[in-house]
């Protein structure tokens, strides 16, 4: 009987302590390169009388050259020797070499040994986890192996790892065969072996079959992200340090935190999807925390970083999320693991990028029966610009042709399988409309061919389209082009000329697999409306220039309403600063200019980063009640940073950078962040002006000088930043190249 008094049992205070592997596998899954079993130094065959077996008469290991110095053969062979790193780092599907020194002559005909490779915990030969490799063309495994020469005690061996083996970190023994069992080096962490995907190979998934895009999209460390407007368009260095000490290390850790198993790790299309959710924080600790409101007091400012390495050392040094990105910084980021791993990528920039909320080919603009906007209904929005990655890369899981680049979004927007990730989605697939293809090709899709629809919204919340435009979204697709610092439109790549029959095939295309569009095609009003582009710097009064043209026979009075606000990158609005109601007659077939003045004190203090002004026209015609529409983004331009290198270019020879800024404002700059680093030059620096005395007041100058040495020759580049809450995004940048 139970006692009436008794209380449950309490839960213990605290988190639950993860749960084991027992009872659902025999051993734990595999996910981490940094685990790794003990080795047996001597594994016996079978039982042995006491004491150690007689192996003297059976070879022994003297000495094992790994022949990993940059200058030497592998390095050299493997497109490797950049990485600031001690270690043998090879490609898969490609020979590499390694010296063995016995203590006698090998002899073939009775000495039996194998270099062996074995990565992770529980290595099996099955799961490609242990790998021996033999001399023998009577004995072989996945990887080949071969002698490639003899001399005395020292034989040259040749290994080449299986095409699709797995991209790591393995341990290396020399296996020696004894009647009483096997013989092994002693674990030396120094013989370790990375092995990367091989866009050299063509029998690896990642073989890219140009010569001029490999030396840009896997062995570049410097690049340029395009942003701001598709007709302003502002460029932005970034160093992607693929080859940085730490760095490829800090990108096996990526797949570790993610608890990717090892026996994943050869397939390109996993690495990149796993990678995709990773990159961001927001359901699995991943590596950046996405921030676009402005406030940073708890970690850099997206405008603020330069390159990748420090991100990507901090997250692997601290093991948590590092604050903040945007866009452009979860691109850049994801651009250095996918090169670093040897995946061909590239940043791409989609200008005018859909973000729509419902699922569809809409992007609804909501206006109230008299032509203006309603902010308060309008929820989708058009980012000016996002960036994300292209990577290369067969797609065997897909029909033939839809292999190669492959869109890949590590900015957490929408979940993908119940994750923010995004990828890979192939580019083809996507411009031909086949969006039921694996992965979340319909979301990219949308990004670059969503409508603009003008919905007018009566009292009664009836909505009736009255404007659609078809040609605002994905207006310019870019990349950097290659061995140049010049951009490459590859809009054609993502779809077919706007109004070509092409495209209304692809448009009928993805209807079919669930793509709603707006099929209603609203009268054209006789009214034509454009706003003049111009160029503004940040600070200055300027004239909006609204350029009317009437296409009828008869008189027309349109009521307009003219909104500027202050809006973010994304499209999403700030503050509005602007708005007017001019009322502008025209005559029949004739044209007509409208100038808006726009003053500085009315936008400056409601700037937010990027400082991005949206100007929409809307109105309606009196005599017709058509709706006349136009839109017009004005990026404001920044002042920039002056970068000013002196010394000999000289491979270990000390060189000095001077930055250089003046205050063009009437007001102070306070709690100044300058940030500075080059590829092979100077690894990331920063110092903070928090005095009082570090004040950059109105017209006043701020110099900052640091010594580097160049560890490496070649073409190179310096960046800088500086940055603080009332001044975003000023940038400076130096080429410079060092000598031998």
């Amino acid at each position: 009987m139970s006692d009436p008094e008794a209380t449950p049992a309490q839960a213990p205070a605290g988190p639950p302590p993860p749960v084991s592997h027992r009872g659902r596998t025999v051993t734990p899954i595999s996910s981490s390169n940094e685990d790794g079993e003990d080795i047996p130094e001597f594994e016996p065959f079978g039982l042995l009388p006491r004491g150690p077996p007689p192996l003297t008469e059976y070879l022994d290991i003297w000495d094992v050259n790994m022949l990993k110095r940059p200058e030497e053969v592998n390095k050299q062979h493997h497109h490797t020797g950049l990485y600031a790193s001690d270690f043998l780092i090879v490609r898969r599907a490609q020979e590499f070499q390694v010296k063995i020194t016995f203590d006698r002559t090998y002899k073939p005909d009775q000495d039996k040994f194998a270099v062996e490779f074995v990565i992770g915990s529980s290595p099996e030969y099955s799961k490609g986890t242990y790998m021996p490799v033999f001399p023998t063309r009577e004995r072989q495994s996945p990887w080949v192996g071969r002698v490639l020469e003899t001399s005395d005690n020292v034989v040259t061996m040749g290994i080449t790892p299986a095409p699709d083996c797995i991209v790591g970190r393995y341990r290396m023994f020399i296996a020696v065969v004894t009647p009483y069992g096997i013989r092994r080096t002693r674990r030396d962490a120094s013989q370790d072996v990375y092995v990367l995907f091989n866009p050299w190979a063509e029998a690896d998934a990642v073989f890219l079959d140009d010569e001029e895009e490999k030396a840009e999209c896997v062995l570049n460390e410097s690049g340029i992200i395009y942003h701001g407007s598709f007709d302003d368009v502002a460029e932005r260095h970034w160093n992607y340090g693929q080859f940085d000490y730490g760095v490829l290390d800090a990108c096996l850790f990526i797949m570790d935190k993610a608890e990717m198993p090892i026996t994943n790790r050869g397939d390109v299309i996993k690495v990149a999807r796993i990678a995709s959710a990773m990159l961001n924080s927001r359901d699995d600790n991943g590596v950046l925390v996405g921030n676009w409101s402005g406030d940073y007091t708890y970690g850099v400012a997206p405008t603020s970083w330069t390159g990748s390495t420090e991100i990507l050392l901090n997250y692997s040094s601290s093991k948590t999320p590092v604050c903040y990105a945007q866009c452009w910084v979860y691109a850049a980021v994801f651009n250095t693991f996918l090169r670093c791993l040897g995946i061909p990528s590239r940043v791409v920039t989609n200008f005018f990028s859909a973000h729509d909320n419902d699922g569809n080919l809409k992007t609804d603009i909501i206006l109230d029966e008299n032509g203006r906007v309603d902010r308060k209904r309008t929820r989708d929005s058009i980012w000016n610009y996002h960036c994300w990655n292209e990577c290369f890369m067969s797609r065997p899981d897909l029909p033939t042709g839809f292999g190669g680049w492959q869109v890949v979004d590590s900015t957490p927007q929408e979940t993908s399988d119940g994750m923010f990730r995004c990828g890979p989605a192939s580019v083809q697939a996507i411009k031909h409309g086949q969006i039921c293809f694996p992965f979340d090709a319909a979301f990219v899709f949308a990004e670059v061919n969503s409508d603009v629809v003008f919905y007018s919204r009566s009292r009664d919340g009836t909505t009736v389209p009255v404007k659609v435009n078809t040609a605002h979204v994905g207006r310019m697709v870019l990349t950097k082009s290659p061995g140049q610092d010049t951009r490459r439109n590859i809009t054609d790549q993502y779809k077919f000329p706007e109004g070509s029959s092409e495209e209304r095939t692809v448009l009928e295309k993805a209807e079919e697999y669930g793509c709603q569009r707006e099929k209603s095609s609203p009268p054209e009003a006789d009214v034509d409306l454009v706003i003049s582009a111009l160029e503004v710097s940040v600070g200055e009064d300027f004239e909006l220039s609204l350029e009317f043209s009437n296409k009828s026979s008869q008189r027309r009075v349109t009521d307009l309403y003219v909104s500027g606000s202050v809006v973010y990158y994304t499209g999403v609005n700030s503050s509005e600063f602007l708005f007017k109601t001019p009322r502008v007659t025209l005559e029949p077939n004739k044209g007509k200019k409208e100038v808006v003045e726009v003053r500085s004190k009315d936008y400056m203090r409601q700037l937010v980063e990027q400082a991005n002004l949206h100007f929409i026209v809307t109105g309606k015609v009196k005599e017709t009640g058509q709706i006349v529409t136009a839109m017009r983004e004005v990026i404001l331009h920044m002042p920039k940073l002056s970068l000013k290198v002196s010394g000999l270019a000289k491979v270990s020879e000390e060189m000095m950078v001077t930055m250089e800024f003046t205050n063009p404002f009437s007001y102070n700059l306070e709690n100044v962040y300058v940030r500075m680093e080059g590829a092979g030059v100077m690894p990331p620096v920063s110092k903070h002006y928090r005095r009082v005395v570090d004040v950059i007041t109105a017209g006043a100058s701020l110099t900052w000088s640091e010594h580097f040495t160049p560890r490496r020759a070649g073409p190179t580049r310096l960046i800088a930043t500086l940055d603080c809450a009332a001044l975003r995004q000023v940038y400076g940048q130096a080429p410079l190249t060092i000598q031998p």
